[in-house]
């Protein structure tokens, strides 16, 4: 028993519903059209003036039910049968008398043409004509009800006709219960059967979980118990033998007919075989005649007066007292209540914790899987259901260890990959994917959700890494919804049209009022969270495959360790309205000018997300950031563009965005080094610091600048921690070689060799089969940023986190491009690495760093006075070619100019130029060339004198609109004229003749 549930219990919930698949499949058949033939009088009168079908439309919405069916209204059986011919219909109601025939009549002419149509008799007469004959009505006619004015009645027979056509399917795919109904005067039908449909639907949504979204409540409710109606003993007894292993109640008369005559005991007689048969299945006994009470207490069952002033309130209690659609209350040997759980979480905590006695007492009546089977958890309940605790060697501490093991393997699986809407009340710290509000979550969020779910739905994926967890780190989002009611509270919505400073903009912000309401769900959101956040923006635009916005907005890390609450959440709040600030900041509304997108249209919203990593002394951080592209726009040989690139640094990701020193490689060939190819290019190129979160920050003061709660630290200063032991080698200055173990601390050089050589962890590997999963799953190149913690301490599994994805521009739109020999003869630039396509265009301005006057200790000096020029000429509307030495909007100012969007806004090709002072290898993982690829500027790097060239000295010909000390702008009096090849990565500036 124990093996069978808890080793197989994964595997079995994989392919049960992990994902709500199964969910999808039940109920295949639904009652959308139903064909109304009746006088126009009866019509009015049913319809209320002719709005029947509004009335079951708002009767399914209100009961949260979907796809109501449509009615087709016809006056006569003439019209009926005709339309019948040509439309097909999935139930008839008929009334007793048509201006043509009468009901039976019309009964017997639409089951000679379409026999298994069930047609249902609606009247709003207690007496019906010719119902003496009742082999007429069984044969021409389903069921007759009797129309009292309430809408429930409709509802009741859509649902029992959807319930007989689905049975079959749904128990023997799910296991879906059963509960049967015996009752044969259409008196009582009219009146219980609503009933009954009413409880089990309000109830069954009252006990579902509230974790789950409302698309999911809405597919779990297809779980939801069958009632089988039967109107004689025969029939009863029939659908008994079928579905008795789905049986969840039995509810039956008293009174009727037996072989072919009415019986005065047909249910106390078939209610006793149940019993005798499954002595723990709930029964319920109906009567109009109270005396019946005294059969129902022999047989241990409930009881209904049938003409109860409170049978609503009765059923109600029969449904929630032996059903299961309530609180499991535990019991003692006295019957006295021990202790009670309202959702499988509280079951799960209280379980352990209750006398032995009575969870033996439990177990041996079933009533965990009653109660599983009334919330859709099919899965659980059914392997519940046979066990005893003979199956655990009569062990009952066992089977109950057993069933505290399968409720939390399956409320982790049950998360996994599911957007779960937040609830106070029923928050589970354990949950992937948390969303706050009804509205978007933006385009950062959108990708996170499908990655949770194209990993879900390949389980294969994860197999083939069994030793490595592949995850995508807890997420919390705050929707759209929550940004527009901030926005609107404090009136910051024409933020949008001003030119109001970044710093001026933050502040405003920071002083606004946050909803109270969302304040309190964050509350207790952190009160169960105890790992560093990363609070991240997620526009609805970001991440989208032609208006990135990548890197625009800001992202704020927590260390989320103040033993203070209230000044976690304080810390937490104020980064949020930092992130939304961000959406009015200068940088991205430049960007989005370039696009022709208005600010006023962004919505933001924001992401918390747990930090990947591990605490070292008081800094925390992961063993590896990266950026992975499933296209290499400079790919070295053997490598390929449809090959990827990687790259990758010790601790935050900030390092990579930034273009900071880190290391770059191609997954396929990871012992392949191009950039690195000699000792002098490792020690140079090779990442010398990095970003971690300081820890235990007792006085926390964010701001504007992203970086307040982290630290740069140097490599040499963490040599005693395990990431940067496990990462790094050390080079030897007597034999100028490098070693792959670290002996000398001062000395060593980071190279990722045993990860990249070694393979201790088989990080090419997941990138390159990762890769191609996504881009298989996106239908285009993608880029994946990712995390990997190590887990050098402890026996836990290493851990590879997927944080982030948005697709890549593809060599597949590039245009076909010719640049001949004799173009790149005449041309004043020329590159064998360039990103982009253009098939032509044409510049008269360049603005161009002076090559004497360049300093690499004043490139920020020389970013604010292009940022200055920029400012002109996006004004004047014009274009420009942009040239200087290093690696562009780098945030490191010792590997090139750091310029941010906004000093850039207005260009329309970049060129980068190489100086023996800056000396970086392309980094295509930052977020600045991830912009400048989704907006088409062409990235031109001429940095092989041998291969690449351009032309100074007819450039420094051109007269100077306008210089500063370390910048000209210079205007062709004809247009210059750029190509370039993007499937050859090869471009051409050809001066005017």
């Amino acid at each position: 028993g124990q093996v069978q549930m808890d080793i197989n219990f994964e595997k079995n919930f994989n392919e049960f519903d992990r994902s709500f698949k199964i969910f999808h499949e039940l109920m295949p058949h639904r009652v959308k059209e139903i064909l109304l033939v009746s006088t126009l009088y009866d019509a009015c009168i049913i319809e209320d003036d002719c709005r029947l079908s509004e009335r079951i439309i708002h009767e399914y919405r209100g009961l949260n039910l979907s796809q109501p069916p449509r009615v087709t209204w016809v006056a006569s059986a003439e019209q009926a049968l005709k339309l019948l011919d040509k439309t097909s219909f999935d139930m008839v109601i008929t009334m007793p008398r048509l201006a043509d025939t009468d009901a039976l009549s019309l009964g017997r002419k639409i089951k000679e043409k379409v026999p298994d149509l069930p047609v249902n008799l609606l009247t709003r007469s207690y007496l019906i004509p010719n119902s003496d004959d009742a082999l007429k009505k069984q044969k021409y006619i389903d069921r007759i009800f009797v129309w009292s004015g309430n809408t429930d009645i409709m509802l009741a027979q859509i649902k029992s006709i959807e319930d007989r056509m689905n049975v079959n399917h749904d128990t023997k795919i799910a296991g879906v219960r059963v509960i049967l109904f015996i009752e044969d005067s259409y008196i009582y039908m009219s009146s219980l059967l609503p009933v009954l449909y009413r409880q089990l639907v309000v109830q069954t949504q009252a006990v579902m979980e509230e974790g789950l979204n409302e698309e999911h409540r809405l597919l779990a409710m297809r779980a939801r118990p069958k009632i089988l109606v039967a109107e004689n003993f025969e029939d009863a007894s029939i659908l008994y033998e079928q579905f008795k292993p789905y049986l969840l109640g039995v509810i039956s008369d008293v009174r009727y007919p037996r072989k072919g005559v009415i019986d005065e005991y047909a249910g106390i007689k078939f209610l006793s075989k149940i019993k005798d048969e499954i002595p723990d299945l709930p029964l319920l006994l109906t009567s109009s005649e109270s005396i019946n009470r005294e059969h129902a207490v022999k047989l241990s069952a409930s009881f209904i007066d049938k003409n109860s002033p409170s049978l609503h309130a009765d059923m109600n209690r029969f449904f929630i007292e032996r059903l299961g659609f309530s609180d499991f209350v535990f019991r003692g040997g006295d019957d006295k209540e021990v202790a009670r759980a309202s959702n499988l979480r509280e079951l799960e905590r209280i379980l352990p914790t209750i006398p032995i006695e009575s969870y033996v007492y439990h177990a041996s009546r079933n009533d965990f899987s009653r109660w599983l089977f009334s919330r859709s958890e099919i899965l659980l309940a059914s392997m519940l259901r046979p066990s005893t605790v003979d199956d655990f060697e009569g062990d009952p501490e066992k089977m109950r260890d057993t069933l505290c093991t399968i409720l939390r393997s399956r409320r982790k699986w049950r998360q996994k990959g599911v957007v779960v809407n937040f609830d106070v009340n029923e928050f589970d710290p354990d949950t992937d994917f948390l969303k706050i509000g009804k509205g978007s979550m933006g385009g950062k969020a959108r990708g996170l959700v499908f990655l949770l779910t194209l990993l879900n739905s390949n389980p294969s994926f994860r197999k083939k890494f069994a030793d490595v967890n592949i995850v995508v780190p807890k997420i919390l989002v705050l929707t759209t919804e929550v940004f527009d009611t901030f926005i609107e509270a404090n009136n910051l919505k024409n933020l949008s049209m001003t030119d109001d400073s970044d710093e001026k903009i933050s502040v405003l912000f920071e002083r606004s009022k946050f909803p109270k309401p969302i304040e309190e769900d964050l509350k207790t959101y952190l009160s169960q969270t105890n790992y560093p956040l990363a609070i991240r923006s997620s526009g609805l635009l970001e991440d989208s495959e032609f208006r990135a916005y990548a890197g625009l907005y800001r992202t704020y890390i927590l260390p989320n360790d103040h033993l203070d609450l209230n000044k976690r959440l304080g810390h937490l709040i104020k980064a949020i309205k930092l992130v939304y600030a961000s959406t009015y900041f200068q940088g991205p509304k430049a960007f989005a000018k370039r696009l022709g997108h208005r600010t006023e249209e962004e919505k933001m919203a924001v992401i918390i997300q747990q930090l990947v990593g591990e605490k070292y002394g008081n800094s925390f951080y992961p063993a590896i950031s990266g950026v992975a592209q499933s296209l290499n726009y400079y790919p070295v040989r053997p490598m390929k563009l449809e090959d990827g690139v990687a790259t990758i640094a010790l601790g935050l990701g900030k390092t990579i965005a930034e273009g900071g020193k880190a290391l770059r490689f191609c997954p396929k060939y990871p012992h392949l080094m191009p950039y690195q190819s000699t000792i002098q290019d490792i020690l140079e190129n090779s990442q010398r610091s990095f970003y971690a979160l300081r820890m235990a920050q007792n006085r926390l003061r964010l701001s504007i600048n992203e970086d307040s709660t982290l630290e740069r630290r140097v490599l040499v200063d963490a040599a005693r921690e395990m990431p940067v032991k496990m990462l790094t080698s050390s080079y030897i200055p007597e034999e100028h070689r490098i070693r792959d173990t670290v002996s000398v601390p001062e000395n060593m050089v980071l190279t990722f060799i045993n990860i990249l050589k070694y393979s201790s962890f088989p990080l090419s590997e997941i990138l390159n089969k990762t890769m191609i999963l996504i881009r298989n799953g996106m239908g285009c190149p993608v880029e994946i940023e990712f995390s990997v913690n190590l887990r050098l301490r402890g026996d836990e599994e290493p851990e590879f986190a997927l944080l982030q994805i948005r697709p890549m521009s593809s060599k597949e739109v590039f245009v076909d491009v010719e640049i001949s020999d004799e173009e790149i003869s005449n041309a004043f630039c020329f590159s064998q690495k360039t990103l982009g396509n253009s098939g032509k265009e044409d510049f008269t301005d360049i603005i161009y760093v002076k090559p004497d006057a360049f300093s690499v200790d004043h490139t920020p000096d020389i970013a604010k006075q292009i940022g200055v020029l920029n400012k002109k000429m996006v004004h004047s509307g014009r274009k420009y070619i942009l040239i200087g030495p290093g690696r562009w909007g780098s945030a490191d100012r010792w590997l090139g100019i750091p310029v941010s969007w906004a000093d850039i806004s207005g260009v329309g090709a970049i060129i980068e130029t190489s100086v023996s002072e800056l000396k970086a290898e392309p980094s295509q993982g930052s977020h600045f060339f991830h912009n400048i690829t989704t907006i088409g500027i062409n990235y031109i790097t001429v940095s092989h004198p041998d291969k690449d060239f351009i032309d100074w000295e007819w450039l420094t010909s051109l007269n100077v609109s306008e210089e500063s000390y370390y910048i000209a702008h210079a205007i062709c009096k004809k247009p210059i004229t750029l190509k370039v090849d993007g499937k050859r990565s090869v471009s051409v500036i050809l001066a005017p003749e």
